[in-house]
């Protein structure tokens, strides 16, 4: 096993010397309260990331009772849905309601959450904003709008906007997709990258604007399903650099195909320290298509990394990727992370119960080994 360092030094820029926080509103790190060197942040993403390629309907009761179980599990982020053209991706043609519902009724918890919304475009972008205004005091946000925020009139309002007291307003964020090749680029989002990164400055501008915190997303940053094992880690590293000084809170690196191995993993952490991107800043993505994903986890901790994604149960996939499977499981994660001291927050027999009870509910098989393992072990006692 990997010997743990702390982080004791950030890396400053070799490749390029650009500001690359000049627009973010991720507050200043040397005035915030920062957790200990083995806290880790587990972002759940099995809502979207895990549901949307699935083909079968899931009912919108269901998807918002899976986000108020992992509400009560002590995850703090969780990634919601997803405002994307239904046609596209129809499993998140729902979004809108969640986002309300969220607003309206959101779960109880002991602390905040921040949910995360995909906007993938200005569109999609209007979409978000359209909803948070007409609920402008049941969320948070990291920062005071720059722009006017005032309701829309015009859209229908319900009796009541108050939450109840016993849980403290959510953070709503919103997220971007970028992608590390040209051809992976050209088939999700029919463009190419350079044509990409101006959509997305514009939604992340908008964003910023209304006071919201933009995580971006770099797609196949180890492995393309169509152009193979060989992404350049600089050419991730440049996306990377560019979504940053557009004003991104944080760079979540995907490995969307499973494709990665340690090696590469750590290649890839190398040129991004290299082009002055700070372990805090970044967050993992791993699926576990070739069983990699804990392997890739490990070498992202020794570099000094302390956020990373994963879904409930293994759920997920990419419309857009081939033969990708599903996210490392939650419950597997968060196992394999308190066995090596490593403190996360989470109830991890929560997790498995929750786990096993969204793969039953949509038909799938539970994916997570550590999940399956306590709950035959609960049974069996």
């Amino acid at each position: 096993m990997f010997a743990l360092r702390p982080l004791t030094r950030r890396t400053h820029a070799t490749l390029h010397s650009r500001c690359l926080r000049c627009m973010s509103t991720t507050i200043d790190p040397s005035a915030q309260h920062r957790p200990t060197n083995n806290f880790v942040k587990v972002v759940e993403v099995g809502p979207r990331d895990g549901l949307q390629n699935e083909k079968k309907t899931i009912p919108l009761t269901t998807k918002i009772e899976l986000i108020e179980r992992l509400a009560k599990t002590g995850l703090t982020d969780i990634e919601a849905g997803s405002f994307v053209a239904p046609k596209w991706v129809p499993q998140m043609a729902d979004s809108n309601e969640i986002l309300e519902y969220l607003l309206k009724t959101p779960p109880t918890t002991l602390n905040p959450i921040a949910y995360s919304f995909l906007a993938p475009n200005a569109r999609g972008l209007s979409n978000a904003l359209s909803i948070l205004r007409n609920y402008p005091s049941s969320y948070q946000s990291l920062t005071p709008p720059t722009s006017p925020y005032e309701a829309d009139e015009s859209a229908p309002h319900s009796p009541s906007q108050s939450q109840s007291s016993d849980s403290p307003p959510p953070f709503i964020e919103l997220s971007v997709f970028a992608a590390a090749t040209e051809t992976f680029t050209q088939k999700n989002l029919n463009t190419d990258i350079a044509t990409s990164l101006v959509r997305f400055k514009e939604v992340i501008t908008g964003a910023k604007e209304a006071g919201l915190r933009v995580r971006a997303y770099i797609s196949v940053v180890l492995g393309c399903p169509f152009e193979g094992y060989d992404v350049n880690p600089q050419r991730v590293a440049e996306i990377a650099c560019d979504l940053m000084e557009m004003g991104a809170d944080e760079i979540d690196l995907g490995d969307t195909t499973g494709m990665g191995t340690a090696p590469r993993t750590a290649e890839l952490l190398r040129a991004m320290s290299a082009a002055g991107i700070r372990n805090e800043d970044l967050t993992m993505h791993f699926h576990d298509t070739y069983g990699q994903a804990l392997v890739n986890t490990a070498v992202s901790l020794e570099h000094g990394v302390r956020r990373f994604d994963s879904s409930v149960g293994g759920l997920g996939g990419c419309p857009y990727s081939p033969g990708a499977t599903g996210n490392v499981s939650t419950e597997d994660l968060v196992y394999f992370l308190e066995s090596l001291g490593m403190e996360t927050g989470a109830d991890l027999d929560r997790l498995c119960e929750v786990g096993e009870w969204i793969t039953g509910e949509i038909g799938k098989s539970n994916s997570s080994s550590v999940g399956k393992a306590i709950l035959g072990k609960r049974r069996a006692g």
